[in-house]
């Protein structure tokens, strides 16, 4: 008799409905979830210093398959890189990556007309010596840091440190590949964008609350 008062009471019936309300919201939630997009788009660029082309060999320049994962793809090394040995294509996946980002996960780091290599090497303009800087064609040497400019979709991008004439600089940049708009188009053999906008039971039960 308790009972059936107790489920006959407004207060019960109120609550019922506040219940019935928010699974209905939840559950609504839960299947209309999509991930948001996947930043994923590519660059290519070459680095020399005195007129030798860094070959980047090595596993440790190149982002491979098992390091993708759900613990691995906001690692900053997941924000931009490169795979397969192929060393002349930047793959970015994180937005606002720079071209600082990208070099310090080479072991590279890139200031205001300086290299420093892996080894602890500094490259620095001095006298005949210059870091050339070319972008897209245009060149920005000497004008100032280059580590905070993002890395934009289908940048070319040329550091060349030296004594090197123009006519030299130029023909650096000309054999720079322009292969990014064709990895754009097609997927990535060993990258943590494979399956990145399915929705899995984990991101959509974080997506409820």
């Amino acid at each position: 008799m308790k009972f059936g008062k107790i489920i006959g009471s407004r207060w019960f019936v109120a609550a019922s409905g506040l219940l019935l309300g928010v699974v209905v919201v939840l559950g609504v939630r839960f299947l209309a979830y999509q991930p948001p997009a996947r930043v994923h788009y590519h660059a290519n660029f070459a680095l020399y210093v005195n007129g030798q082309r860094e070959q980047f060999e090595g596993p440790r320049y190149y982002s491979e398959a098992e390091m993708c994962s759900a613990e691995t793809e906001n690692e900053p090394a997941e924000r931009a890189h490169m795979h397969d040995n192929i060393n002349n294509v930047v793959h970015v996946e994180d937005s606002a990556t720079t071209w600082g980002h990208f070099f310090t996960n080479l072991g590279w780091t890139l200031g205001d007309g300086l290299l420093q290599a892996p080894d602890g090497t500094v490259y620095a303009t001095s006298g005949n010596s210059t870091l050339h800087l070319l972008l897209n064609g245009q060149d920005y040497t000497g004008l100032g840091s280059f580590a905070n400019r993002v890395i934009k979709d289908e940048d070319r991008l040329l550091l060349s440190f030296g004594d090197q004439s123009d006519g030299a600089i130029q023909g650096q940049y000309d054999a720079i590949p322009r292969t990014a708009h064709q990895y754009d188009t097609k997927p990535d053999p060993a990258s943590c964008s494979g399956g990145a906008n399915d929705a899995g039971l984990s991101q959509r039960l974080k997506h409820l609350f």
